[in-house]
């Protein structure tokens, strides 16, 4: 408990001993304590808010049969109101106990049981750990029906905890601990020996500084007295589930719960692992999907997982990194020719919903088939049955043999939600660290914001704008800061952030899209009136912008893309004027029906990521303009018909680009042939 509790309880002390009524105090406020320690129905009424302190006094007059003296009554709620936490009334009558028991030499501590021990057996047990530590105890019983039976006993920093809960769960770990492809008949052995040598008088001691009591628990959060050395983040074990320290106060901490909460109440137990919440990482995760805690979700057994890697790291240094000049290859024609992403950049899809956000990243995903590049997709928020599709689709495609998918759905816990992103990027440095390549997904940090939006109001953390929590921005730059790429003492590793983020009606100006807008290296925005005209990616290459830039381009892709945005602008800009103007000179005809074409080959259907060399040919024959002179109607047509001539019957040359990742003169002038060579056909054809 914290000095404050015992500085209002001394305070109590003060106040009954003015009053010459000590010794009749503590006779009535024991009396009180050992009627709250079995009556769930009194400790709940008295430490809720719904009820004034005169309706308090009433209930436990009436529980007691009146035998409270009114006066220490009217000073214990005297004290109580001038504390400014509320629901500590139990915690106040304890402590002003402890301290009485202090005053004369007396140590009181808890006997904990499944039900109420007979006096004989509790002076029993006081004897005897009298006799143990030397010192007069007194104990006090509390029932925690979760003990199943047995007793556990707390005394100052020390527990001995000989319940059957305790020595179920040693037999537990016991033949957990045994190897899983153990023969049938061996193991039947082994829980025969486990069972021959279970002692029932067996007794663990642990460290009360690591083990502690839930004091409220309401919407996913604890909050937790009695354990005094947690420390942020810490994976604490509440029965069955597990929680994580999220604040840490003077006189208790506050934990979220990463499971079910429905078997937790108001003294259950908490006990610290000493260790931060961990997830298990390396190659077994491929192919797998699974929870925020790595837990497998998909049906194929037990991951066989040898190393753990915390969730919370921090990012690597200035001087681990190196820069960024490897291209990442999405194929998809715009980004890789007009806003290139490098192996180790954070580059932020950003639009309304339905507009293809998703799409871009999976095709991403896809298009990592066979390039050595490891993939994570962390779904945050979502429904389960688009998450569903999602694998299916990655899977007829044979990309999940490369991929992990995390996954923290919609009617996830927030608290999961939370972490989610975290576990997937640490998933994701293990790898970087063994010097591959990775890319990782977030979808979308918009929900995952409000996710940890929902848990800070819970934790009573003040809120800002828009309701979030000051250091909402940290919540997503700790994040994001984790790719990069490593410097080449450390492996040159990398890891590629594709983080998701919905706008509503077009607006980057909010809060959490201008947030991460100022921590990634660039931004795909995805426009809703272009999605709609079916201009699908319906990317605004005005507003879309990669400041690693052609830094990650092979050469080959930025002689020939180098005149498109450029090309595409002032179609933009001429397309404007034009609707004011019906008679055009040839030359803003020109330009017009230039800029249509290449709006026209940029277009990509999902799912068909192309290959770098093919997007080289399109890129070359729209910069030579031999576009201009198809149909638009015949685009589709054309492109596929030229990609297939190009590859089967000059494959050697494709080979050769593909190779050097570059076009020297002649190279790039037998291209060039080719493509007006059959370009000229075409037109014939047609």
């Amino acid at each position: 408990m914290s000095l404050s509790i015992r500085s209002y309880a001394q305070n109590l002390m003060e106040l009954y001993n003015q009053e010459n009524m000590v010794e009749i105090a503590f006779e009535d406020l024991k009396m009180i304590n050992d009627e709250l320690n079995v009556n769930e129905e009194l400790f709940r009424y008295i430490n809720s808010t719904d009820y004034s302190n005169a309706q308090k006094i009433v209930r436990i007059q009436e529980a007691l049969n009146n035998e409270v003296y009114q006066s220490v009554l009217n000073g214990l709620f005297l004290v109580l109101d001038s504390i400014p936490r509320k629901h500590l009334e139990d915690d106040l009558i304890h402590e002003f106990l402890v301290y009485y028991y202090q005053t004369r030499g007396i140590i009181l501590g808890c006997a904990y049981s499944a039900k109420k021990l007979e006096e004989s057996d509790l002076r029993t047990l006081e004897i005897a750990f009298t006799q143990k530590l030397g010192k007069r105890i007194k104990l006090e019983n509390k029932i925690d029906k979760s003990l199943l039976g047995g007793v556990k006993v707390i005394i100052n920093d020390e527990v001995w905890d000989g319940s059957y809960r305790s020595r179920m769960n040693g037999l537990k770990e016991s033949l957990l601990k045994k190897e899983m492809d153990t023969e049938a008949s061996d193991l039947g052995l082994d829980l025969k020996g486990e069972i021959d040598s279970f002692d029932l008088h067996n007794v663990r001691t642990d460290s009360n500084m690591t083990t502690g009591y839930v004091t409220s628990v309401a919407d996913g959060v604890a909050n937790i007295s009695g354990i005094y050395s947690a420390m942020a983040g810490e994976l604490l074990t509440i029965g069955e589930t597990k929680a994580m320290v999220m604040d840490l106060e003077e006189d208790n901490i506050a934990a979220v719960l990463l499971g079910n909460d429905k078997d937790i109440v108001k003294g259950t137990q908490v006990s610290a692992t000493g260790k931060v919440v961990e997830i298990p990482v390396g190659d077994e995760l491929l192919g797998r999907v699974v929870d925020a805690l790595g837990r497998p979700i998909d049906g194929k057994g037990t991951i066989r997982y040898t190393e753990t890697r915390q969730i919370e790291v921090a990012a690597p240094g200035v001087i681990d990194r190196s820069p960024i000049n490897e291209p990442l290859q999405t194929g998809i024609k715009i980004i890789d020719s007009m806003i290139p992403i490098g192996k180790g950049q954070r580059e932020l899809i950003i639009g309304d919903r339905q507009t293809g956000k998703t799409a871009l990243a999976i095709d991403t995903i896809i298009n990592q088939r066979g390039r050595n590049v490891k993939c994570i997709y962390v779904a945050i928020g979502q429904k389960n049955s688009t998450v569903a599709q999602i694998i299916e689709k990655l899977n007829s495609f044979g990309s999940m043999s490369y991929t992990t998918v995390v996954v923290a759905g919609a009617s996830e816990l927030a608290s999961l939600q939370y972490i989610a992103p975290y576990a997937g990027c640490s998933i994701g440095e293990y790898w970087m660290n063994k010097g591959e390549d990775v890319l990782i997904v977030y979808d979308d940090l918009s929900k995952h914001a409000v996710a940890y939006r929902t848990l800070s109001l819970l934790l009573r953390r003040p809120p800002g704008r828009e309701a979030f929590p000051g250091d909402v921005f940290y919540l997503h730059s700790r994040l994001l800061e984790r790719s990069g790429k490593l410097s080449e003492r450390l492996g040159q590793g990398s890891l590629t952030a594709l983080p998701i983020i919905e706008t509503q009606a077009g607006d980057i100006s909010a809060y959490i899209p201008t947030n991460v807008i100022s921590i990634t290296d660039g931004q795909i925005f995805l426009q809703t009136e272009m999605f709609n005209s079916g201009i699908r990616p319906a990317i605004d290459y005005g507003l879309s912008v990669s400041r690693v830039g052609s830094a990650a381009q092979i050469k080959a892709m930025k002689k020939v893309s180098s005149s498109l945005k450029l090309d595409l602008s002032q179609y933009q800009e001429v397309l404007d004027f034009a609707q004011f103007g019906s008679d055009l000179d040839p030359s803003t005809r020109a330009r017009i029906n230039h800029g249509s074409h290449l709006v026209e080959m940029l277009k990509q259907p999902q799912y068909q990521p192309m290959q770098t060399t093919d997007q080289i040919v399109l890129l070359l024959a729209a910069k030579l303009g031999l576009l201009d002179e198809i149909p638009l109607s015949d685009m589709k047509e054309y492109e596929k018909e030229l990609l297939e001539e190009v590859n089967s019957v000059h494959g050697d040359l494709i080979r050769q680009i593909a190779e050097k990742k570059d076009l020297d003169e002649e190279t790039l002038e037998k291209l060039s042939s080719i493509i007006t060579i059959y370009t000229t056909q075409f037109r014939l054809m047609d």
